[in-house]
């Protein structure tokens, strides 16, 4: 089991809601401010929570259950 904090998270939803096309580990990394192994943790629990959506290999984008989770 992954150990993100609720605010790591929130920093990567937040990342991948305001992206135009579907992200790699270090771009959400760089612009959330949080470790490359912190954001990768975070996105595999992510995905496992049917959050977010690797439509294609190792980029990853938000779901519309993840947008709805990051306004709750």
């Amino acid at each position: 089991m992954a150990s993100q904090t609720p605010s790591e998270a929130k920093k990567v939803l937040s990342v991948l809601a305001k992206a135009t096309e579907p992200m790699s580990n270090k771009q959400v990394a760089e612009l959330s401010a949080l470790e490359s192994k912190k954001v990768s943790s975070t996105m595999n629990a992510l995905k496992k929570e049917g959050l977010v959506d690797s439509p294609v290999r190792c980029k990853y984008a938000i779901t519309a259950s993840g947008k709805k989770a990051r306004k709750a």
